[in-house]
């Protein structure tokens, strides 16, 4: 593997259309460098002769957490289409578990994210300290790399609001800013779900412009719509990736949601919001 490319993880690649998901099980995959940096091994892949891009993460190349089982995270992102799918919000691009050139593994259609024009802010951003501009959140006070004092912010939009929502029921340990594409037309997919779906209440996130505030009534279905697929098919495609537990904790989520309300505001005893945010 060390002969391959090193790709920076905001590599520009073409543009071109989604396979069907029996290509993206069945095809060949052609390994074309390693996305860097990445904490396990990360590979950009091509459907067999297509311009299909995908990216590959085998479970072979993950490395060990201290809360969650080893050789599980390729199954959590899995997982995590899985509830996407079942929502509707197409929030995660499309995923499926299969072998690879390193094992079996998750792999997902490579989405190009729109690029930000100049003078325009990311969907998660720093800004100088000072008046947040219309269309944000604040998130939190921080220090910039020349000690000056900056606002961690982040969109406040429908498909932003959503993929919060997704956290939530998840329990997204990790949704950094760059875990955020920003699509053309103003749609937002998110990645990187290898750390969800834990029993304990772990969310991180930087989303948290909205916390305390009622959830819609669009969202309010949403949360009602993965509760009661918990009592039927979405339930056993979750227990053949998840434990037992851990698809009874994403019910008592929901149940939470519902019965509460609104979006959690952070509270001790675990870190609100991942390191490094970006």
């Amino acid at each position: 593997m060390s002969a391959l490319q090193r790709l920076p993880a905001h590599a520009k690649l073409s543009r071109v259309p989604a396979p069907d998901l029996a290509d993206l099980l069945e095809a060949q995959l052609v390994i074309l460098g390693r996305i860097m940096p990445a904490s396990n091994h990360t590979f950009l892949t091509r459907l067999g002769d297509t311009e299909v891009q995908c990216v590959y993460k085998p479970s072979s190349g993950e490395r060990p957490l201290w809360d969650f089982t080893d050789g599980t995270l390729a199954d959590r992102e899995y997982a995590a289409w899985v509830v996407s799918d079942h929502l509707g919000w197409d929030i995660v691009p499309t995923t499926v578990l299969r072998d690879g050139p390193a094992g079996r593994g998750m792999v997902q259609v490579w989405m190009e994210s729109e690029e930000t024009p100049d003078g325009q802010l990311d969907p998660v951003d720093v800004i100088p300290e000072g008046q947040v501009p219309p269309g944000f959140l604040h998130v939190m006070d921080a220090t910039g790399a020349r000690d000056e004092p900056v606002v961690l912010v982040h969109e406040d939009t429908e498909p932003m609001r959503r993929m919060a929502v997704f956290d939530i029921i998840t329990n997204n340990t990790d949704r950094k800013g760059g875990h955020v594409l920003p699509m053309v037309g103003g749609h937002r997919h998110g990645v990187d779900h290898g750390v969800c779906f834990h029993t304990e209440d772990k969310l991180r996130t930087v989303l948290w412009g909205w916390a305390g505030q009622p959830l819609s009534t669009v969202e309010l279905a949403g949360v009602e719509s993965v509760l009661t697929g918990l009592d039927s098919d979405l339930r056993e495609s979750l227990e053949d990736l998840l434990t037992v537990w851990e698809v009874d904790a994403i019910a008592r989520r929901c149940e939470r949601l519902l019965r509460v309300g609104s979006f959690p505001v952070p509270r001790g005893g675990w870190p609100s919001i991942p390191w490094p945010p970006f």
